[in-house]
């Protein structure tokens, strides 16, 4: 008697869990969970004793008197669950800055919900509004949470491409019109965009609400680098846009704009219905989280405009160090808009090096040149066109102080004088300090 082959797995029966890893290209040939690629190449640095450029994460604290207002409600006695939609100053205050910043009122009893950190606030949402048999558009790449979360929910991701041009990462319309189907409940936008880099104009917003409005999806935009733009670049919020207040869940976090990345202080605003809807998730995800850092987070976003800034001003710098640099040592750069990060096609090192792809190149980089960054393909579909389109390219963060990034520029030069792919130098480029 034989025993019958075994069947794969049909969709159904694949663990959710399983899933997630997949949407996120954490599955290995052999089916083994890799590690996310932030992680693995945090732990490449760290081997190779190599400048971390590639982990999106502040090497400086916030401003001290942030920090000292949460200290500061610790002793006051702020240790217990704080209250389930967040503290009233802190809704008060997110409430508040929406409308000095962007004209935007907001009830803050029943229009805004403070959150684990911003990606709780997109899993809840997700969660919330989409499931089997829903579409959940993102643009591509897309930060790797997205990917995981709409395969949390059981919905199909589809995507529409940023494409590097003269003018920077740019919407390719025409994708996205055919993109956007009936099937589609929930567009997730993400600008100031991680990782490009990119603001969307004005002309792709509107472009993105038409299509929304169109089959009456909900429009989840993670604005968490609203303030971070540079070269005079606006955000504009999708919820500004005509006719979006009533079919847009606005989402940000104390994080990127404070240098606070550790305390996952996020929120979420919208119309009551739908921020409802997504209270009734995050509810059950972490209930609540950070009572002495609501408190700090209501004073910094009533009085921290001036810090916030000075951190624009001095990321500004950063990134223009970076940039020279990636140039000289022969990468292509996409300049960005805003954000922590600047993505350059490598194809110049690649053929130096004889490495076949951006992937390889990162996982290289640590030992061969004492730097470590982030493949961009690691921010798209595995297999996709969007992937193979970007398999030279990496994405560098300039979230690090000035003598990180002086010094992983200096290593990258004498790797690229090594290769013979070091260009002439600008005589107008001057390191941060």
């Amino acid at each position: 008697m034989t025993t019958p082959a075994a069947r794969p797995p049909t969709d159904a029966q694949v663990p959710r869990w399983r899933a997630m890893a997949a949407a996120t290209g954490l599955v290995a040939p052999d089916g083994a969970v890799r590690p996310t690629i932030f992680a693995e190449m945090s732990a490449l640095a760290l081997a190779n004793d190599a400048v971390n450029l590639g982990q999106g994460f502040p090497d400086t604290d916030g401003p001290a008197w942030i920090r000292e207002r949460a200290v500061e409600a610790i002793r006051a006695g702020a240790n217990q669950y704080p209250p389930g939609p967040g503290i009233p100053a802190l809704r008060r205050a997110i409430a508040a800055h929406q409308r000095r910043h962007y004209g935007l009122d907001l009830d803050p009893e029943s229009e805004v919900l403070v959150t684990a950190g911003a990606t709780e606030a997109i899993a809840a949402a997700i969660v919330a509004l989409a499931g089997p048999g829903d579409e959940v558009l993102t643009l591509e790449p897309f930060y790797d949470s997205y990917a995981a979360t709409i395969a949390m929910a059981g919905a199909t991701h589809t995507t529409a491409p940023l494409r590097p041009t003269p003018a920077g990462w740019r919407l390719d319309a025409d994708v996205l019109r055919s993109a956007v189907t009936e099937r589609t409940r929930v567009v997730l936008l993400n600008s100031p965009h991680n990782p490009t880099g990119t603001v969307l104009t004005r002309e792709e917003l509107d472009l993105v609400a038409r299509h929304a409005r169109r089959v009456d999806a909900v429009v989840v935009t993670d604005e968490v680098y609203e303030h971070l733009t540079f070269d005079g670049a606006r955000h504009v919020p999708v919820a500004t846009l005509p006719g979006m207040r009533e079919l847009t869940l606005t989402i940000s976090s104390l994080g990127k704009s404070f240098s606070l990345t550790g305390w996952k202080i996020g929120w979420v605003s919208g119309p009551a219905a739908l921020v409802t809807a997504v209270r009734t998730v995050k509810q059950f995800l972490t209930y609540v989280s950070g009572a002495p850092f609501q408190p700090a987070a209501a004073a910094a976003l009533d009085g921290g405009d001036a810090d916030v800034a000075d951190l624009a001003g001095s990321l500004a710098a950063r990134r223009d160090a970076l940039m020279a640099g990636l140039t000289r040592a022969g990468l292509r750069v996409a300049r960005p808009d805003g954000t922590y990060f600047v993505c350059a096609d490598a194809s110049g090192l690649l053929d130096a090096t004889g490495l076949p792809d951006g992937a390889a190149l990162a996982r290289a980089l640590p030992g061969l040149a004492g730097v470590a960054c982030v493949p961009l393909t690691a921010f798209c579909r595995p297999g996709g066109p969007t992937n193979d389109a970007l398999a030279p390219w990496l994405r560098f963060t300039f979230v690090k102080d000035e003598a990180t990034i002086d010094e992983g520029v200096r290593r990258l030069l004498a790797f690229a004088a090594s290769l013979g792919t070091l260009a002439e130098e600008d005589p107008d480029v001057r390191p941060v300090r």
